[in-house]
């Protein structure tokens, strides 16, 4: 089977650009989005109007080139956005991530007619989605998936579940992951990537709860006989899984970036608290004690914005980064759980109260070691690669 290869694109945004649009996303969240977060977060209320705000942004069509009305900004510039954007409210990421995970399999590995027929409507938000791989018994090992698309004529017939789907319910598109084969030598080589729209047999149903990640909808996603026409499948038959995880390296870098911006925010929190709060006579930043927790997490966080730099910087020049993501979505994510769980400790009884940001964060943190693929996965691709590059 020859793995369809997607055209390298290298791209870099002009400073002057990037400048004035994180300037602009700076504004938006300390006006817009800052004072309605703890309210929202706790409802677990979606944010429709921060939505359209940040389609009026251009957010949804943040990495699409300019040709199908994209904003072509570089992963650099991207992963920035986002980490911004996670200092605030992580939940808002998701929305445009998962979307732009999605559209990226069409601009990569589409053909000519795709990219001109679906694109421009998800540059928009138009047609807003997401990626629809996991199911009800298959998560990471994706081999194991079992919806069905069987051919007939000039259509496919989709039938099966798909599980914890962010975007399940407000969005209208999803890249779904789908067998098309059952007899394949290789299970993977069994799967195709199709666009399917909702409609007649394609439906969501039960909003699933969530620890944290609030605000954000992820549902599961049921076919019961739904049509969805063979010009929407990308590439041939057989090369879903691959699509699938080349597509997984965007949004690899995004969760590490997120990771990034919660581990910021655990830091400033409680580089603010302890000078607030005092024991023994003194602001608890001059202990030791705090101190110390203050170094390691100030450490953790340029360590993990440096490593999605440099994963960001490999995605924009084109160039295989499967590894760079997973050292960059590993050690962002468990230094976002780390720094969360010591800024509750430095917080105190506070730390615990629902009346501090604080104990968003901790719930927040772990889903960034869980999404686009586990840690321990990422550990297995990093050492695989590690091999790989350096044969004897």
């Amino acid at each position: 089977m020859t793995v369809p290869t997607p055209a390298r694109v290298v791209r870099e945004t002009d400073p002057e650009v990037e400048a004035a649009l994180l300037e602009q996303i700076d504004r938006w969240l300390r006006k817009d989005v800052e004072p309605h977060v703890m309210k929202m977060e706790h409802d677990d209320i979606y944010p429709h109007d921060m939505v359209a705000q940040m389609k009026a942004f251009g957010l949804f069509g943040a990495v699409i080139d300019p040709q199908y009305g994209g904003m072509g900004l570089s992963a650099s510039t991207y992963a920035r956005i986002v980490t911004r954007i996670s200092e605030v409210w992580m939940s808002l990421t998701g929305i445009f991530n998962s979307h732009l995970m999605m559209a990226t399999l069409v601009e990569k590995y589409g053909n000519d007619e795709q990219k001109q027929r679906l694109l421009p409507r998800m540059v928009t938000g138009e047609l807003r989605g997401g990626l629809g791989l996991t199911e009800p018994d298959a998560g990471t090992d994706l081999s194991a998936l079992k919806l069905k698309a069987e051919r007939q004529g000039d259509h496919y017939v989709v039938n099966g579940t798909k599980t914890w789907i962010s975007n399940g319910i407000e969005g209208s598109a999803f890249a779904v992951l789908a067998r098309t084969s059952a007899s394949a030598d290789n299970p993977r080589r069994g799967l195709s990537m199709f666009i399917m729209e909702k409609g007649p047999g394609f439906r969501h149903s039960k909003k699933l709860e969530k620890l944290g990640y609030k605000g954000i909808d992820s549902a599961e996603l049921v076919f019961e006989n739904y049509r969805v026409p063979a010009a929407n499948r990308l590439s041939d038959e057989g090369h879903g899984f691959y699509l699938a995880a080349g597509g997984l390296e965007l949004g690899r870098i995004n969760v590490a970036a997120r990771g990034v911006g919660i581990a910021n925010a655990a830091l400033k929190e409680s580089v603010k608290y302890s000078q607030m709060r005092k024991t023994f006579g003194k602001p608890i930043c001059e202990h030791q004690a705090i101190q110390l927790k203050l170094g390691e997490m100030a450490t953790r966080c340029e360590a993990a914005r440096l490593l999605v730099e440099q994963a960001a910087r490999a995605y924009d020049r084109g160039q295989r980064c499967d590894m760079e993501a997973g050292m960059a979505k590993y050690f962002a994510s468990e230094s976002a759980v780390e720094n969360a769980l010591e800024s509750m400790r430095i917080h105190g009884g506070y730390g615990y109260s629902t009346e501090f940001p604080v104990e968003r964060l901790l719930r927040d943190a772990p889903l960034m070691c869980i999404g686009e693929g586990t840690n321990e996965m990422q550990r297995i691709i990093i050492a695989r690669q590690l091999i790989e590059r350096n044969r004897i």
